[in-house]
Parts: C-alpha cells; structure tokens; sequence
C-alpha cells in the first residue's frame, strides 16, 4: 500500500482551517487548499488513511473546473506543483515540495455562501428516507411508486445547510431564501443544474451515471462561483450505467464501501472510529483511482 498523507505542514505557515479531508493555507488574496488522504465516514475521521485520494480529489476537481469553465465560473486557479512553489517561497523558508504535488489547489479567495446545493438525477441517501416517509424532498413534491435507485424525470435542487460537524440538513427553497439574497439564490439553482446537467451527459458517454452531487458556492468580487470541490467521490455517488438496476441499494466509486466495512463489523457510530484493514483502505483507493481514470482519462500526476 502506498504511503499516505494524513497532515500537512508548511513551516511558519499554519493551516488556516483544516476539514475533514483538506488543510487551507491562507495567501493573502489567495488560498492554498491541499487535500489530505483523510476519510471520513458517519461524522468521525478515521484514523487510517486511503491511498491517493487526496490526488483524485485533487485532480478530478480541477478536469471538472476546467471542463465547466465557459458557463460556470469558479474560484480555481491552479494545480500545477511550479505555480503553488512559486506562490509560497516569498512566505515560507521552505516549501514541502513532495507533499504537496498532485495534492494542492491554488485558488482564489472567496466569500462563502451558508449552503449545500444539492442536485439529484436519481432517488437515494437522504433523499430516499425523505420521499419513502412522505412522497417529496426538501419540499418538492415526487411520483408515487418510485424506487431506491430510480431515475428522476428531471433533475432537482434540494438545498441544505452546511454543517462543519454533523450532518448537512436538507431544507426547502423557501427556508433557503431567509439565508440567501434572492438574486444569489437563483444564481446558485441555474450554475448546480446546469453544471449537473452537462457533466451528466458527458459522464454517462462513459459508462457513469451520477446520481446526485453536492457544490459549494461562494463570492468572488460579487459574483458567484463555485469554490471547494467539484464533482468528486467524496461529493457525488457515482454508479456504473451497466449495472443500474432500480430496487435497492447501487455498486458505487465512492465510501460506502468504508461504510459498509464499519457497518459490518459493527461499529456503533460512536467516536473513536476503528482502523480499516489494509484490504479495505486499498480496495477504497481503487474505486477513487477507477472513477478517476474512467473520468478525467490518464494518470494520476
């Protein structure tokens, strides 16, 4: 198994916020985001890292921000290892160049909007118990009969707030208006389908359905862009075309399956997560390296 990186440090220069998976250095007018091997799964941090997914994160988002840059502005700037030393030296002795190529995203700094906005192509997660306890999601009222899995016979915007710790709760468009300016509001609803709409299409040529995904927006000089991730494993449930089949729960490139490790040898959710198994971590990294490679085509740098 490959090593792993569970922290950064960049001498004289401390994280400004640390996530669960990403440490942020803070620039000036930039942000240096680095993204961790650190998984998460029901709310606690494991203490075992997954090989090269901070890589695919890393990576899989700046394909994505390149391929929606025409419509959909965001907050990237680069990933490129010479970019990021360059941006560093005048502010740090020494720049930890091997931990972080293929990892870190120069970026611009932006003003964070106070919510998650969610697409869903497809029926399942939260949305799921929603619809199965009541026939809607976030308000927005479904067909009968619809399964676990199920096509949507469009996509929808189901909002949620952000939680730093916890769950992120879903709520409706009205709740979302007394956080939102009204302008902003619409602005986040067209960039989420639109963005969703197109990395569908071009996702499904290759094999991969995306059932649902999650985007962060925020202000950049009083507009709005996309900022943190896009489109990633740990944002989005990918599920291969070939094997959808309606009824129950989907084969999926993302944790679930840390989450059914954990589910299966009974961990009851409670703080401090167990170690996974080297077998575990490593079929984990398969997955993300997989969807990777069947995404954004080539190598991992």
């Amino acid at each position: 198994m490959s090593d792993v990186v569970l922290n950064t440090e960049i001498a004289g220069l401390p994280p400004f916020i640390q996530g669960k998976v990403r440490d942020v250095y803070d620039l000036g007018d930039r942000l240096l985001v680095v993204t961790t091997d650190r998984i998460s799964a029901y709310d606690s941090i494991l203490p075992t890292g997954i090989p090269d997914k901070g890589r695919v994160l890393n990576q899989l988002s700046a394909f994505w921000f390149d391929f929606i840059h025409a419509f959909c502005p965001s907050h990237f700037l680069s990933v490129e290892t010479a970019e990021i030393v360059e941006a560093l030296r005048p502010l740090v002795a020494h720049v930890p160049e091997e931990t972080l190529a293929g990892r870190s995203m120069l970026v611009h700094k932006a003003q964070a909007l106070p919510v998650e906005c969610v697409v869903r192509g497809y029926l399942d997660g939260s949305a799921w118990k929603e619809y199965q306890a009541g026939g809607s999601v976030c308000g927005i009222d479904l067909p009968g009969g619809l399964q676990q899995g199920s096509r949507l016979s469009e996509p929808i915007f189901t909002p949620a707030t952000k939680a730093h710790t916890g769950h992120d709760v879903n709520i409706t468009h009205a709740e979302m208006e007394q956080v939102i300016d009204a302008g902003h509001m619409r602005e986040l609803i067209r960039l989420s389908l639109a963005v969703y709409n197109a990395a569908s299409v071009y996702a499904r040529e290759r094999g991969i359905i995306i059932a649902d995904t999650k985007f962060e927006f925020g202000l950049l000089n009083g507009r709005v862009v996309m900022i943190d991730e896009c489109l990633t494993p740990d944002s989005s449930r990918f599920w291969d075309a070939a094997g959808w089949q309606p009824g129950g729960p989907q084969p999926s490139y993302d944790k679930q399956f840390v989450r059914d490790y954990l589910d299966r040898i009974g961990w009851n959710h409670d703080p401090p997560p167990p170690p996974l198994t080297a077998e575990v971590a490593e079929g984990t990294a398969e997955k993300y390296r997989d969807i990777y490679s069947r995404l954004a085509g080539g190598r991992l740098r």
